[in-house]
């Protein structure tokens, strides 16, 4: 079994910066991808980034240029490094990743870009 814990969420201002942590527990050791999605206000599920073993990254249009994906394997978290924040950017991002075909997500952390 994994468990995912996303944190880091709240207000933020357009413009402004926000870093999100997944902290990944449990049999995490064949875990080789890493992916953040969120769900928007009017309830639609948008990939946005994904880190790979190896440390290859993959965004979505909307996070590239602005993102980061990150990995630390000391401490077992993938972060999101979130800059120049839009209010479209609102939603609730959460955790994804598989293992062994089963698939996880965590409970997810909200941000709102609001002036």
């Amino acid at each position: 079994q994994v468990q995912l814990t996303e944190s880091g969420g709240g207000l933020v201002q357009p413009g402004g910066s926000l870093r999100l942590s997944c902290t990944a527990s449990g049999d995490t050791k064949r875990i080789t991808v890493y992916n953040w999605y969120r769900i928007t206000p009017e309830n639609q599920r948008e990939f946005v980034a994904t880190w790979r073993t190896g440390n290859m990254r993959h965004y979505s249009e909307v996070a590239k240029g602005r993102w980061t994906i990150s990995r630390d394997s000391a401490n077992n978290t993938v972060d999101l490094q979130m800059n120049n924040r839009r209010p479209v950017d609102t939603g609730v991002y959460s955790c994804y990743v598989t293992r062994l075909g089963e698939e996880y997500w965590g409970q997810g952390t909200h941000v709102t870009v609001s002036a």
